[in-house]
């Protein structure tokens, strides 16, 4: 019986493909051949592109182009971000346009050059005051949209002083001090820091690389919109409308009014996703709470040693608030400030403002043509950025910034000495041509030498000594333009620029890094 039920057992088929059924006569033994003869000669042939696996999606040229300009990264990022970058396209296009006539205006309203230079220099020195109690408030106290919406009221009521052009120096220095004034083009106010802030806290941090340089390039293509704007609307006002250069300039200010206003509506627009964690605040509150409730009502110790305890209680704090520098940081940053207190010196002596002035009064362009001039030399320095970052990959980051520096140093120093027109504009041109070249490695470099958790105190360290350094010089040019000596602080800033790119060479030739690179638990 068992051997009945296995022999039955080996002749059922439980397979369920008929491929692989046993053949039971000559005719399921041909098929069956035939189907074996196929199979052998498919798997020697190599697969169709239908049965071979599918391949992921080839990226199409027109997306690489787009991903390479940091296009697709501009896409994906936040609202806000947007908006920040639209508000630093407005800012800077109002700063591109005082600046253009600034000097001038000063000049109608009856002021020195001497008194000029003087206003710009306590125009930056009040903004480094300023800039930093707002800067603090913004985390802390007031909130990043508040600040924002703050400068740009600022901004506006600066404008709307400017705007009706009192004779007054002190109404015009005071506006321009308490409020949002750029004697140079450039950044002013506490916006870029809180802005970047932002930036790097809504952005992921593959992306922020692209985010910033559109961020960068918002500002630099709105100073050269600005600039070229205000110089053809002066020369359009003044030739066919019969308006005075005085009416002129106002109504500049009038529009950099406006544009406060539009930067306070894009400012409100914002999210409250733009704001800094509050949570680490909370926890201080509610253990300074805890504190006070565990204080005991009599106090266990003489009044002496309770002065004595506030008073180090006191010290700790501002300890606390200092930042904690490593001793290889310490030595470095002090040799940073010093370095870049020089490069700003010398860019104060020769900011834009004056640069302005000088072509202007020297070769009695009209405004249009001033901006632009003005408009092509921003759009140069636009343009030379991008091929920084190549450099750097082959150079190094201090090499580039000081093989790309020093020419653009030595055509500033040129720019005085012939006395015609299209050789200034030559010498003009080729500085715009490596004049911003530097500024990507100088951001690299930084990082590289520093360790993350020093790079935000040192970097605003550096900002502080930068502006404070920058606000000295507009006053010198001022007195030595008002005897006539106006090719000096050319020629000054030049050289000391040249010092600066030999100093950096010197002192960074061989520390593109730190030497030791920290351990993740030491970043921590």
């Amino acid at each position: 019986m068992v051997t009945k039920v296995a022999s039955t057992v080996q002749a059922v088929d439980f397979t369920s493909s008929p491929s692989q059924r046993r053949p039971r006569n000559s005719a399921e033994l041909t098929a069956f051949t035939r189907r074996k003869g196929r199979k052998a000669t498919t798997a020697m042939e190599p697969p169709t592109p239908a049965e071979a696996q599918p391949a992921p999606p080839r990226e199409t040229l027109s997306r690489r182009i787009l991903s390479e300009l940091g296009l697709l990264s501009l896409a994906r990022s936040p609202l806000d971000v947007k908006l920040l970058i639209a508000q630093r396209l407005v800012r800077l296009s109002a700063y591109g346009a005082s600046t253009l006539v600034l000097v001038s205006l000063l000049r109608a309203l009856g002021h020195s050059r001497a008194q000029a230079g003087l206003f710009m220099s306590l125009t930056l020195a009040g903004d480094v005051l300023v800039s930093l109690l707002l800067a603090l408030a913004a985390d802390r106290l007031l909130g990043r949209r508040a600040v924002l919406a703050l400068g740009a009221g600022l901004m506006a009521a600066s404008g709307l002083v400017f705007a009706a052009a009192p004779r007054s120096y002190a109404v015009l220095l005071a506006a321009a001090v308490l409020g949002v004034i750029s004697p140079s083009g450039n950044e002013i106010g506490p916006f870029r820091a809180v802005e970047e802030s932002v930036v790097a806290h809504l952005t992921p941090r593959e992306d922020r690389a692209d985010v910033y340089a559109w961020y960068s390039l918002a500002g630099t293509a709105g100073t050269a919109l600005g600039m070229v704007t205000c110089g053809w609307a002066v020369e359009a006002a003044t030739a066919r409308l019969g308006w005075t250069l005085l009416d002129a300039y106002r109504a500049v200010f009038v529009a950099y009014a406006a544009l406060g206003v539009v930067k306070l509506v894009l400012a409100l627009a914002l999210s409250p996703a733009v704001e800094a964690d509050e949570k680490p605040q909370r926890e201080a509150s509610a253990a300074d709470v805890s504190a006070e409730e565990t204080t005991p009502l009599l106090p266990d110790s003489a009044p002496e040693e309770t002065q004595t305890k506030k008073v180090n209680a006191a010290r700790r704090w501002w300890t606390a608030m200092l930042p904690q520098l490593s001793p290889e940081s310490k030595g470095i940053t002090a040799a940073l400030c010093l370095l870049f207190a020089l490069d700003s010196f010398a860019s104060g002596l020769a900011p834009l403002s004056w640069v302005t002035y000088y072509f202007r009064s020297r070769f009695d362009l009209d405004e249009g043509r001033l901006g632009s001039v003005f408009f092509t030399t921003s759009l140069i320095s636009a343009s030379s950025v991008i091929v920084a970052s190549s450099l750097a990959k082959r150079l190094g980051n201090v090499k580039t910034m000081v093989f790309t520096h020093l020419p653009s140093a030595v055509f500033l120093a040129l720019i005085p000495v012939p006395s015609s027109l299209p050789l200034a504009l030559l010498f003009l041109i080729l500085r715009a041509c490596t004049q911003s070249m530097d500024v990507a490695p100088r951001s690299a470099f930084l990082a590289a030498v520093l360790l993350p958790g020093e790079r935000t105190a040192v970097m605003g360290a550096v900002n502080v000594v930068k502006t404070t350094a920058q606000s000295l010089g507009p006053l010198i040019t001022g007195v030595l333009a008002e005897r006539d000596l106006f090719w000096v602080s050319f020629v000054a800033a030049g050289s000391l620029k040249a010092c600066y790119d030999l100093g950096l060479l010197a002192v960074f030739k061989n520390r593109e890094h730190r030497d030791r690179e920290p351990r993740h638990d030491e970043e921590a």
